[in-house]
């Protein structure tokens, strides 16, 4: 099938790559036209392991390509996949949707025969209707149809996540839609994917009430990690036992710090600011969103205590600054919060992190980059271990370190307390 992929950052690149690995022909567009020349020449913006191998092999076989012209994209294609970001608009939490409905517009200037229309960014209910308006009134409503198709992909595994997904869901009542999309997954579906097909709304809120769900269960098994460490009970023995219980299950019942990157933080805000829009109050996931704000004041508190209130003038050194493994995603990185606000009392920071040095800290003179593991944890008087990656897994702390002197505050708890107080390490983990 011929596909458009409009937007080629996160979503749509690693959409379309896989698309066209699957035999599609694939036109990604983006109007960052540096960004479509290096694409062109094998460059990839994002750090997701196994995409550029994909993107450069379907480029060769001429499956993929790059463009900057949507107009002649979409004139060219029979599926049009929206793929653009929807930040959360400044001053309030609600999602920011002009770039999809200026999409949208142009869309609405290039058909030229029937289109399916789908919106793969996560957007609020009725967005799809409101796409649908725009287009028509510059289109007859018999030349295209508007679908929804949101994405489960996760930063670091999207891959193996669009090749092996849970489920695919197609929000639309058009039955000669569903029929071509149903085709289009069929590689998926084979494979044992659960296709899914409902009300275009119900697509729209089935993303966001996803990703509400598991930004709960991580706040909180975060917040029974703060009571474990109070009357000494080890939170991993909690969330293993409750895991097995198929009800709950045990992924993302992984204490550590606040949820980030591109998804949870944005997609609990845009869903409270569409149930205040239709007065309906989800006062659970407003507690998830301010005890997930809370984290952040939590854990350099816990600083604060390991270092006995003597911040100033301390080295401290963070182990990964993305807001997760396998990726090169800051956003929402608890680092962001904990560095300025350690560095405001005083403390030397150094970092360290796999996909590199990171501009967002220039700003401050007591920060710097190391470029490995072992001068970053050198001569320091805390070590923070703050993503998991597995670079990290297996650091060699009694051969590294001044155990006399450096403590080590482990936010992902993958090392074992015992072993660490059997090497006479100072060592702190997370709700233990």
């Amino acid at each position: 099938m011929k596909l458009c992929m409009i937007g080629s950052g996160y979503v749509g690149l690693v959409s379309g790559a896989c698309f066209s690995d699957l035999g599609n022909d694939v036109i990604c567009v983006d109007n960052d036209t540096k960004k479509i020349d290096n694409l062109k020449k094998g460059i990839i913006p994002i750090y997701e392991p196994g995409l550029e191998e994909l993107v450069i092999r379907n480029t060769k076989q001429n499956r993929l390509i790059f463009s900057s012209n949507l107009k002649e994209s979409v004139k060219k294609s029979d599926i049009i996949f929206i793929c653009v970001g929807t930040p959360t608009r400044k001053n309030v939490s609600s999602a920011d949707l002009s770039y999809v409905y200026n999409v949208a517009k142009e869309i609405s200037l290039s058909i030229n025969k029937f289109k399916i229309i789908i919106t793969k960014s996560t957007v609020p209910v009725t967005t799809g209707d409101i796409i649908e308006n725009l287009i028509s009134k510059k289109v007859n409503k018999n030349l295209f149809c508007v679908a929804s198709n949101p994405e489960f992909l996760r930063e670091g595994e999207a891959i193996r996540d669009f090749t092996y997904p849970d489920r695919i869901v197609i929000g639309t009542d058009d039955k000669r839609t569903n029929k071509v999309l149903k085709e289009l997954y069929s590689p998926l579906i084979s494979k044992g994917a659960q296709y899914i097909q409902t009300a275009r709304r119900s697509a729209e809120l089935i993303k966001y009430a996803s990703n509400a769900f598991l930004a709960t269960k991580i706040t909180f098994i975060n917040e029974i990690a703060n009571l474990c460490e109070k009357i000494n009970v080890n939170v991993e023995d909690v969330a293993i036992a409750m895991g097995l219980d198929k009800r709950i299950g045990s992924r993302f019942l992984r204490a550590g710090p606040a949820y980030g990157g591109s998804c949870f933080p944005k997609d609990t805000k845009a869903i409270v600011a569409t149930a205040n829009k239709y007065k309906t109050n989800l006062s659970v996931i407003k507690s998830v969103i301010k005890s997930n704000e809370n984290r952040n004041k939590f854990l350099i508190n816990r600083v604060n205590l390991i270092l006995k209130n003597k911040i100033k003038n301390k080295k401290i050194t963070f182990l990964g600054v993305t807001f997760k493994a396998n990726t090169d995603d800051m956003r929402d990185s608890s680092c962001l919060t904990m560095i300025p606000e350690l560095v405001k009392k005083g403390a030397s920071i150094k970092y360290y992190d796999p996909t590199g040095y990171k501009e967002i800290f220039k700003k401050f003179k007591n920060v710097s980059y190391e470029k490995t593991i072992e001068r970053s944890i050198d001569n320091v008087d805390l070590i923070i271990i703050h993503t998991e990656w597995n670079d990290f897994k297996s650091i060699n702390f009694n051969k590294l370190i001044n155990k006399k002197k450096t403590k080590i505050f482990d936010m992902r708890n993958i090392y074992s307390s015992i072993k660490m107080k059997n090497d006479r390490i100072s060592y702190f983990s997370i709700g233990k």
